[in-house]
């Protein structure tokens, strides 16, 4: 468990989990983490011993335990209990401690894709540009909580933003793109329930790759808010495309993000890594 995931009703949340999975005679041991590295110590330690691992927290550390596991033939089970939870929504999890423990101690787990990021494992998506500078300036401030940290953070991102070029090879097929954003999703979801690839699939060993090209300001604003539907990906301005490997690069130094982290710099280089770990899932 990451122990400052969410906010008090995260601990709420396990503790009511808890006692329900071992009132229906399930053992169950916590251990919270001091470090995403150190999630993934514990985590492969419980695979290890033939455990069943659960990651109780956000996006980040669902991501990273759940790399962790890659390979493992461990059954991964996600608590949501952080600020957007959107890998958790994207497999369609149920949030309610009583409907959470019966799916983990009745459910069956299932083939997932992982993502390889500059060589380190993840669940949802890797992103940078526009919606990288939100998810740092989301994280920096301590005043917001939730959706509202979000919005802050975009807006500022939105309100700073100078133009890029990005050169994007995607299966060895390079090209160039002014753009505000390239995304290469494994979950549909990102930023707090953004639908960035509506049609993106967690078991169909693909990457769908999401650009959001240069406009102005005022159309980059409405195609900000049809990411909440995913009507965005209607537009000319909006490019979809799918396979397995993609190298971003940029024009100027940037960011780049994965679950909700931002583990580097640009360039970065991701592949999809099918059905690399099994999780409890409907």
């Amino acid at each position: 468990m990451n122990p400052t995931a969410g906010d008090a009703s995260a601990a709420r949340t396990l503790m009511a989990l808890a006692r329900i999975l071992r009132d229906a005679g399930a053992s169950l041991q916590v251990e919270y983490s001091r470090s995403l590295a150190h999630a993934g110590e514990l985590a492969r330690a419980a695979a290890l011993r033939g455990d069943a691992v659960l990651g109780v927290g956000g996006d980040g550390i669902v991501g990273g335990v759940g790399g962790a596991l890659a390979g493992l033939d461990a059954e991964y089970g996600i608590v949501p209990a952080g600020r957007g939870n959107d890998f958790a929504r994207q497999l369609g999890l149920p949030i309610g401690p009583r409907e959470l423990a019966e799916l983990l101690l009745h459910g069956r787990s299932r083939p997932t894709d992982l993502i390889e990021v500059n060589g380190q494992a993840g669940l949802g998506s890797v992103y940078t540009g526009v919606d990288a500078l939100a998810n740092l300036y989301a994280n920096e401030t301590r005043l917001l909580k939730g959706r509202m940290s979000y919005t802050f953070g975009g807006a500022r991102a939105f309100a700073t933003w100078r133009p890029v070029t990005y050169t994007v090879t995607l299966d060895g097929e390079r090209r160039e793109h002014r753009a505000y954003t390239v995304v290469a999703a494994n979950s549909g979801y990102y930023g707090f329930n953004r639908r960035v690839a509506p049609d993106a699939s967690v078991d169909d060993g693909l990457l769908d790759v999401v650009i959001i090209r240069h406009m102005s300001p005022l159309l980059f604003a409405t195609v900000m808010r049809e990411l909440e539907t995913g009507a965005h990906v209607r537009r000319p301005q909006v490019e979809v495309l799918r396979g397995k490997e993609i190298r971003i690069e940029a024009s100027r130094d940037l960011p780049y993000g994965c679950d909700g982290e931002l583990p580097g710099r640009l360039p970065v280089t991701a592949r999809v890594l099918p059905g690399a770990l099994r999780v409890i899932r409907p």
